[in-house]
């Protein structure tokens, strides 16, 4: 009969969490290095580029790799000889270790958790709780597999109950260009099928936790169904040419991962759950013997990649530049933004719309006219740092308040990550706005531009506050320019039939 202590949980979750906030997988690294060698898109390239510098400037400086640190999922496996010492259960033991993670003073991640979630949505300001999976299983063991998911990718979930005699490939195909690039590919697919509804997404949410091995499967062969579909999804789905961070290109998915379970003969129920460029998991055991020991990743494992911006890229200062200016501003461009800029994201733009409706106008110290607008929520700042990690959230958020925002506050422009939709586009058309795009998964490297930073707003609503920051030499790639022309409509189009033309070629 193994004993485990309640420590050795609480400081294992803890431990895990503060380690895969700042390193990659491995694997994960190694397939984005990949993926970056073959890349043809210049602009997917770049992306590629940034993400893995900034993948290993966070491994080397302990901070997080995107600032939003996730929500925490975790699979216990229980050994059924397995006793407890202590007096909680699994779930607040989860639940401790996620606490004390997520409000380490040496590097506190982002609580993102809110309760009341068809309510207030008040945060909960530790990240708990943790969803939690427990499975009784044979053996004297613990084995606990524990991930932090992003927003972004999370929302990007699709679920279908398909006929038995339905493609799952097919659907694949037709539904990843539905989501948008806010998982910021390239990333993972997690498939899960069978069961029933609940049951099909819990299987993609743990499939997901799966070692990288596409290639390895393409070396040797499928050798069942399963594997079969794992390569005619992972094909079909990078012949869309989506890319990295939807700007078209070779590379947007690095591996698929399919978990199946016995269904009812008239169902087939699917769930896909794509993971993000900042891919974040642990699995350890604990066997009794203490808590888990983790060893860190050495960074000459890392690819040695740079990025330097190319001849042709603009520079710009924010504090001069003129809504005339931005006109100049073409799709596709390279932008090093200097100067000062506002933050805001969903609460912020709900509470400047509510603002404006009743006539108060906006807050004191707040003036967006000829300004542009970063749609972050960024880590909190330790030590020396003006602020923690501060990537681009997801824009399609901010869609519908794009309108009032170009129209009645003077905005210039907006900086954020992933597409916009129609409504936004034909806005910033209008109003002859722009719309920049910073790379999802790269939040430690944009905060390094990042040279002050101060509340202006609404500080009681913590990371959703509105910031003055001022940046210099930030990197951002114009995505709707002022005349609606789309990267995220062209990028994808245009490499969707380069990689066909080179298939018939070939």
């Amino acid at each position: 009969m193994t004993v485990i202590r309640k420590e050795d949980v609480i400081n294992s979750v803890a431990d895990a969490l503060q380690y895969i906030s700042y390193y990659h997988p491995l694997d994960f690294v190694q397939a984005l290095d990949k993926a970056y060698q073959k890349e043809e898109s210049q602009a997917a390239k770049d992306a590629i580029a940034q993400i893995l510098i900034n993948s290993r400037m966070a491994a080397e400086g302990h901070r997080p790799i995107c600032q939003d640190t996730g929500i925490v999922t975790c699979f216990v496996n229980i050994g059924m000889n397995v006793q407890w010492e202590g007096d909680l259960t699994v779930q607040q033991m989860v639940d401790e270790g996620v606490r004390q993670a997520y409000t380490n003073s040496d590097n506190p991640l982002r609580a993102s958790v809110v309760k009341d979630p068809a309510g207030k949505r008040i945060n909960t300001q530790d990240n708990t709780p943790a969803v939690v999976h427990i499975n009784m299983v044979p053996g004297d063991k613990v084995e606990i597999q524990i991930a932090a998911k992003g927003g972004g990718s999370e929302n990007k979930t699709k679920m279908v109950m398909l006929n038995p005699s339905d493609d799952i490939a097919e659907w694949v195909e037709k539904t990843l260009p539905t989501m948008g690039a806010g998982w910021c590919p390239p990333g993972m697919l997690g498939i899960g099928i069978g069961g029933t509804a609940e049951k099909a997404a819990v299987l993609a949410k743990e499939s997901l936790m799966e070692h990288i091995d596409i290639q390895e499967l393409i070396d040797r062969g499928p050798q069942n169904a399963e594997e079969e579909l794992r390569l005619d999804i992972f094909n079909r789905v990078n012949k869309l040419g989506i890319g990295a961070q939807g700007l078209g290109g070779l590379t947007t998915v690095v591996d698929v991962k399919i978990k199946t379970a016995p269904t009812h003969a008239a169902s087939k129920p699917v769930c896909m759950i794509p993971n993000c460029a900042a891919t974040r998991h642990v699995h350890f055991t604990l066997d009794g013997s203490g808590p888990a020991e983790l060893i860190p990743p050495k960074l000459e494992d890392w690819p040695d990649i740079t990025w330097e911006a190319g001849k042709n890229t603009r520079r710009v200062n924010l504090d001069e530049v003129t809504k005339k200016d931005v006109q100049e501003w073409k799709t596709g461009e390279t932008v090093l933004l200097s100067g000062k800029i506002l933050t805001g994201r969903d609460a912020a733009h709900k509470r400047i719309q509510e603002m404006l409706e009743s006539g108060e106008g906006l807050p004191e110290g707040v003036d967006f006219n000829g300004k542009f607008i970063y749609y972050v929520g960024p880590v909190d700042a330790v030590g020396d740092e003006v602020v923690g990690p501060a990537g681009p959230t997801t824009s399609t958020r901010m869609d519908k308040f794009t309108d009032m925002m170009l129209s009645q506050t003077g905005l210039t422009g907006m900086i954020g990550k992933a597409e916009r939709g129609p409504a936004a586009i034909e806005s910033i058309k209008q109003h002859k706005a722009v719309y920049l795009m910073a790379v999802g998964g790269a939040a430690y490297l944009v905060a390094k531009a990042i040279k002050k930073a101060r509340v202006v707003a609404f500080e009681d609503l913590g990371m959703e506050a509105i910031y003055e920051f001022e940046v210099e030499d930030m990197p951002v790639t114009v995505a709707v320019d002022s005349t609606g022309t789309n990267a995220h409509q062209i990028g994808p189009d245009t490499w969707k039939v380069k990689i066909a033309e080179a298939e018939s070629s070939s």
